[in-house]
């Protein structure tokens, strides 16, 4: 693919596809529930039965979604006048009668409007070979998804992706900032972006760089950074797929993002990490991650999954392909030994998210969740960093959160539960075991009443020191604030 986006080719492929109604809810529509969670899994032969006809929806989900070779007459009728055209271009590859698609074209469903992205084929497909470049341009995946849930999707002026990939995630900046700036290490990945911004007519400024990390924005501040980095933790030995493999060994790359992105942060703005990070034997990795961020940093972290190294190492050799090859076993040992000479006991995956604040006393809060939430979780990220902000006094009138339930365990019959569990239905879903005092503080607070004129009447009926009562459950009713329980 040449690097001429002034040709006319992103637009008039963008008029076939809309002609062809090739969006992500019609393809789901086209496939059923069924060959479409298929597709996700990576099988394509629930799907092949569902696009035999010879329509151009059928013909571009078979083309491109499939890797299936169609007939030429069928992509002609999909996309005409184009079939020569995405040949010489690197897109198709056109043989007598037949078409075979040579980059995936993928209908994407992003924050309310229909788009298209433009990456390297899916490797992988029915069990297929999986062997990738060393500049493989990765499509849609769970992470870049996950990455675009957890993004805060306030209205900023400048916002950075950072590791671009095939620009995905500057896509969905376009629609919230006065302008992006998109970067990446890889041309390949930059030309993509750049025909993605294109073939979506995206109107917001995307400046696409070239670039190592910060180096492309040296001195420049951003209010938004988003980044799903090269965080495969190995050795930084053998061959480096540009899209998982920053080239420094462990977490180096999540390490030096998180110490360096809030010197390109506004005051208030936020940089958003997808990260796996090391966690050492006999080490806590909050205190870890939590000893690499800056003073003026607020920063919420949230670990979703524990990962052994032995299953981390066969993870990522499978994903480059390399399951089953002459040197797997080679491989697997040396990769699995650096862990152990590294003292690594587990890789921890989940969310970094720094806010730079300026605080006095900046917030550390990291919590592990390997539990099911609510998506997008940024709205609920948002919030949790809403209610650190707030100071809880005496004078407090709060209510509890309208999701909040309550759940009791104990004997039947009995006169009081054994346990009593306050969980959130929404966002994060958080869940805490509360004694009598909490739970019934939490009841109350429909913000009639004060904190102080709650935690004193409680004392009355509960036969407890009012001044004691006070000193013991105030700061209880601050992290309930801070956890999502109670909202002023």
């Amino acid at each position: 693919m040449t690097d001429d986006v002034a040709a006319p080719l992103p637009h008039r492929l963008r008029d076939a596809l809309v002609a062809a109604d090739f969006s992500y809810d019609r393809v789901a529509e086209l496939l059923g529930p069924a060959a479409h969670d298929a597709l996700a899994r990576n099988e394509t032969t629930p799907a092949l039965r569902r696009t035999t006809g010879s329509g151009p929806l059928e013909t571009l989900t078979r083309l491109f979604l499939l890797q299936a070779v169609v007939d030429l007459e069928s992509a002609e009728r999909a996309l005409p006048g184009l079939v020569d055209r995405l040949a010489a271009e690197g897109f198709l590859e056109r043989s007598v009668g037949e078409v075979a698609a040579r980059l995936d074209v993928r209908p994407y469903a992003a924050d309310g409007d229909s788009l298209w992205v433009v990456s390297d084929l899916t490797p992988g497909l029915d069990g297929g070979p999986n062997r990738v470049g060393p500049d493989h341009v990765l499509g849609i995946s769970s992470a870049s998804t996950s990455l675009a849930q957890l993004t805060i999707r306030e209205q900023v002026a400048r916002s950075l992706d950072l590791g671009t990939g095939c620009g995905v995630q500057a896509l969905h900046l376009a629609g919230h900032s006065g302008a992006v700036v998109a970067t990446d290490v890889n041309e390949r990945a930059l030309r993509l972006t750049r025909f993605n911004v294109a073939l979506n007519d995206v109107r917001t400024p995307v400046d696409v760089r070239a670039g190592s990390f910060f180096e492309a924005v040296a001195s420049e501040r951003f209010d938004l950074i988003a980044t799903n980095p090269p965080f495969v933790i190995s050795p930084a030995t053998g061959e480096r797929l540009v899209y998982r493999d920053s080239g420094l060994p462990g977490d180096r790359v999540v390490e030096h993002i998180v110490r360096t992105a809030p010197d390109h942060l506004t005051e208030g703005g936020w940089c958003q990490v997808l990260a796996n990070w090391v966690i050492p034997t006999g080490q806590d990795w909050e205190d870890r991650l939590a000893s690499w961020v800056d003073d003026e940093c607020d920063a919420y972290v949230v670990q979703r999954e524990v990962i052994d190294p032995a299953s981390y190492v066969e993870l990522w050799l499978k994903d480059a392909g390399q399951h089953g090859g002459p040197d797997y076993a080679t491989r697997y040992d040396t990769w699995v030994s650096w862990f152990e000479q590294q003292g690594i006991e587990a890789v921890g995956f989940g969310w970094i998210n720094l806010r730079r604040s300026g605080a006095a006393q900046p917030v550390r809060d990291l919590l592990e969740w390997p539990y099911d939430v609510e998506q997008p979780i940024a709205p609920a990220l948002h919030s949790w960093a809403s209610a650190g902000d707030v100071v809880v006094d005496l004078d407090s009138r709060l209510v509890v959160r309208p999701d909040i339930q309550q759940e009791t365990v104990g004997a039947p019959g009995a006169a009081d539960p054994e346990v009593v569990v306050l969980r959130q239905q929404r966002g994060l879903r958080r869940a805490r075991q509360a004694d009598t005092v909490e739970a019934a503080l939490v009841g109350a607070c429909d913000g009639e009443l004060s904190v102080g004129q709650i935690l004193d009447a409680l004392a009355e009926l509960l036969d407890l020191d009012p001044a004691q009562t006070r000193a013991t459950y105030l700061p209880t009713v601050q992290e309930l604030v801070a956890e999502g329980f109670l909202e002023a």
